[in-house]
């Protein structure tokens, strides 16, 4: 089943959107190459953060306010 940037696998929820995007692009790469899905998703998450780190790209969403807010008034 190939994804969109609408629907895409849980797994990427928490990437920045270039990165999900990136893993989407590669994911249905290997789909179209008779890969399963969760090896697909797996392969394509960790070339989609090789990709962002040889950008310096951000990968991941900040953490939740809460969290943010508790390890600023720890500094």
């Amino acid at each position: 089943m190939p994804w969109t940037k609408e629907n895409y696998p849980p797994s990427l929820k928490n990437f920045m959107a270039p990165v999900r995007n990136k893993a989407i692009e590669i994911a249905n790469a290997l789909l179209a190459e008779g890969h399963e899905d969760a090896r697909a998703i797996s392969i394509a998450t960790a070339r989609a953060q090789e990709w962002a780190q040889n950008r310096n790209k951000k990968i991941r969403k900040d953490s939740a306010p809460e969290v943010q807010a508790a390890n600023n008034s720890n500094s």
